[in-house]
């Protein structure tokens, strides 16, 4: 559906974010240091991904750490799908932009003035760096909101919906944004910067806030950017699994400070799927936690931590040690029952190595974006450092290459979906999560994901609904599934976190990325960057 907005006596900002995670705060922060900025947000300042981050942040600040051992972890965990240049960018740059933060204020964790670090899966050395033990994007997201809160450049706007991309001649001029009141708020802006996160809502089983439905890659692609590399959505192996309690991520740092994978009859079973049992890659963990779920007919599995002491347990993992004992679990005692849930998705809005996506003025970093850091599996602790790094390079491209139209159209294009019907939000929302958790999980298989396709086919509701962020957060999670499924489907192989039961093997001549157009689907040989004319 398209409405036509008049940019009549409307101001043209410079900048413009979407989104609050810690992509959006640091690169609006970073801009401000350029010109005045404007950052909307879905709901508070600090609902994001980045606030249930627990893990860390990676990068090689110590020898004998180097760029160059992480460049190498990262492309292993990719699976062949990594572009190298920006896994070159993400290393080398990472380690000043973490120190960075440090200047900023936030409080890694360190002993004796030195910071401490830890390993966590596929990693070759302990590099990732943590604040308030398993708490590292709350204390992130907290410092960076406060700085942006007390910054006189910036303009926050909460509680604003981005509902369509403002298009025209020229590429992307802004947002058409839904305030609290339901008022639809046009914004324009020379240069538009998407940090709106992932999608882990698509699924019943998610370590996602609620926020996390594929706004920012459902914007983009209707304004006519494309996408790449959607068949790619990592999952969690340890999400904690207990009656009456919220699907909540158990940090991999916890696997890597010694906690052991049983399953439900106390056999230890990761060595027998892995050489590094419980520190492989998050994908090998997942299927084999599903795995013997299977084997063993429960729905979950145990993690051991009795190699902790109580002492280190309370010191290292505060946040999860509390949590676990709001719900009657001692985790100094008793294992912790866990289960996949989905996590975080590698593919996103296709981008150059200076955040520019395929539609002008239009720029996206952090989750949402796809530079090719992650291939088809991230390796832990590379997200943060993705959004820092790739935020921090929209800020030198804008300092060094200010935007500007040539002439503001009198009338923008606005793009939406809308294609289930009003009257049953919630039990649609219900059906989208079972289907997507059952035929777009951790293991697919073609006839699973032609049934929903099936399913997913856009409908045209009767009648006409009142708009609101809930039934528009539901048509960008059908629209994103179904262009999920299409790249699934076409990808008739396993890689990284896709996993096709019906074509287990890795195949070498899918080294290829599939990039989503309006027009329809093309492939990309996995080492070309994306290179735009604007």
């Amino acid at each position: 559906m398209k409405i036509s907005v008049s940019t009549d006596g409307l101001e043209v900002l410079p900048f413009l974010v979407i989104g609050s995670g810690i992509a959006g705060l640091y690169t609006a922060l970073k801009l401000a240091e350029i010109a005045e900025v404007t950052l909307i947000t879905k709901e508070t300042l600090q609902e994001s991904n980045t606030t249930y981050a627990q893990g860390g942040i990676a990068a090689a600040l110590n020898p004998p750490d180097s760029p160059e051992l992480h460049y190498r972890d990262t492309i292993k965990a990719g699976a062949g799908l990594c572009l190298p240049a920006a896994v070159e960018v993400l290393v080398n740059e990472g380690p000043e932009r973490v120190r960075e933060l440090i200047t900023l204020g936030v409080p890694f964790d360190s002993e004796a003035g030195s910071l401490v670090m830890t390993r966590e899966a596929a990693h070759s050395y302990s590099r990732v760096l943590h604040a308030d033990g398993d708490a590292t994007g709350r204390e992130i997201s907290e410092v960076l909101a406060k700085l942006a809160r007390a910054n006189p450049k910036i303009k926050i706007k909460e509680n604003y919906y981005a509902l369509a991309l403002l298009t025209g001649a020229e590429g992307c001029y802004g947002v058409l944004a839904l305030d609290e009141r339901g008022t639809l708020i046009p914004l324009l802006a020379q240069a538009t910067i998407l940090a709106a996160g992932g999608c882990g809502q698509l699924y019943l089983h998610t370590t996602n806030p609620e926020v996390a439905t594929g706004d920012g890659l459902a914007l983009a692609f209707r304004a006519g950017a494309p996408l790449a590399d959607l068949e790619f959505v990592q999952f969690h192996p340890t999400a904690l699994h207990l009656d009456k309690a919220p699907c909540f991520l158990i940090t991999e740092a916890v696997r890597g400070e010694g906690g052991i994978l049983r399953n439900t009859k106390g056999h230890r079973f990761m060595p027998a799927y892995h050489q590094l049992a419980e520190l492989a890659p998050r994908d090998v963990v997942a299927r084999s936690v599903l795995l013997e779920m299977e084997k063993t007919g429960a729905d979950h599995v145990l993690l051991d931590l009795s190699l902790l002491s109580p002492e280190l347990i309370k010191h290292r993992f505060p946040n999860i040690y509390e949590t676990c004992l709001s719900y009657g679990l001692d985790i100094t005692k008793e294992s912790i029952p866990v289960a996949p849930a989905a996590h975080y998705m590698m593919g996103g809005v296709a981008t150059d190595l200076n955040g520019r996506t395929g539609l002008p003025h239009l720029f996206a970093c952090g989750e949402v974006a796809n530079p090719g850091v992650h291939g088809a599996n991230r390796l832990a602790s590379n997200s943060l450092l993705d959004g820092l790094v790739f935020g921090h390079r929209i800020f030198a491209y804008l300092q060094n290459h200010p935007l500007s139209f040539t002439q503001l159209p009198a009338v923008l294009d606005a793009t939406y979906n809308l294609e289930t019907d009003p009257r049953q939000i919630d039990a649609d929302w219900l059906a989208l999560k079972q289907m997507a958790s059952a035929k777009l999980g951790i293991i697919r298989q073609e006839e699973g994901l032609r049934e929903a396709q099936t399913f997913f086919q856009a409908v045209t509701p009767e009648p006409k609904p009142v708009l609101t962020p809930h039934y528009l957060e539901l048509q960008n999670m059908r629209l994103l599934a179904r262009l999920m499924l299409a790249a699934a489907l076409k990808r008739r192989e396993s890689r990284g976190s896709h996993y096709r039961a019906d074509f287990p093997e890795t195949d070498p001549a899918w080294v290829k990325r599939i990039i989503h157009y309006p027009h329809g689907m093309e492939l990309l040989p996995a080492d070309q960057p994306f290179t735009w004319a604007w």
